[in-house]
């Protein structure tokens, strides 16, 4: 008995040193603590997004906008500047959100139209756009029941002026602004956005000028609405006859 049991504890220790002499494994990381590196998708760039290059504007990608209801959209921007051909900035004051494809419809017409169109009639160079509204959740002109605005899909810009080189605003819908330059203005819009509406059109745009990309159905032609007025004429003055002289009573007393 006294071997036996010798031999049994003798078997245990080679196990025990056989055991000490495999390394045991490397214990496993706290993952609450220390998380692991997530690989980031490569973002996929829009045709429009690789379009619109710093060489043209100044316009950062955003997130998309989710709004209630029909409002927001995918593949926005938010446009800060225009560059111009000569390299200088047309700043957008305040920065409009607007999806890709309207951001670069703007940019395209100021650089190519309201650009030239300024310097050529009013003497001097553009220096800022007045944006009025860009991206908004809102219905068509804020009336309730309405359909839902361009606005809410960051299809559309409202321009209220633009600055000039020195300072002076200039006002689109003006009468006392150069005829000549609104015209221009009017027929620069109307060739290159789906929808236009100034003053004349709906007595909702009679300080600004809307312009957007709105989609229509097959057949239906775009809108055109911006009376280009002149400037009021003064009323002429109503001739008041004057009193008849009073008679000389003196001397007609005298002639008695």
């Amino acid at each position: 008995m006294k071997r036996g049991g010798a031999i049994i504890m003798l078997t245990a220790l080679i196990e025990v040193a056989a055991a000490q002499d495999v390394p045991l494994p490397r214990p496993r990381p706290n993952v609450d603590a220390a998380p692991a590196a997530k690989i980031a998708a490569p973002a996929v760039l829009s045709a429009c997004r690789m379009r619109l290059t710093p060489e043209l504007a100044i316009a950062p990608s955003i997130d998309a906008v989710e709004g209630s209801g029909e409002c927001g959209g995918a593949d926005m921007v938010r446009l800060e500047a225009v560059v111009l051909p000569n390299k200088v900035r047309v700043e957008i004051n305040p920065p409009a959100v607007l999806r890709c494809g309207m951001a670069e419809a703007v940019v395209d017409w100021v650089r190519d139209d309201l650009a030239q169109l300024t310097a050529f009639n009013l003497g001097s160079h553009l220096h800022s756009v007045r944006n009025f509204a860009a991206y908004h959740c809102r219905t068509r002109n804020n009336v309730i029941g309405a359909a839902m605005s361009e606005h809410g899909r960051g299809n559309a810009l409202d321009v209220r002026g633009i600055t000039l080189v020195g300072g002076r605003t200039v006002d689109p819908t003006d009468p006392q602004v150069s005829r000549e330059f609104r015209e221009g203005w009017k027929k620069s819009v109307c060739a290159r956005f789906s929808t236009v509406l100034g003053p004349g059109s709906d007595g909702y745009h009679e300080n600004h000028i809307h312009v957007d990309l709105m989609e229509r159905r097959s057949g239906y032609r775009g809108m055109c609405q911006w009376d280009v007025r002149l400037p009021e004429a003064a009323s002429p003055e109503i001739a008041v006859p004057l009193p008849r002289p009073r008679p000389n009573f003196e001397l007609s007393t005298a002639r008695q």
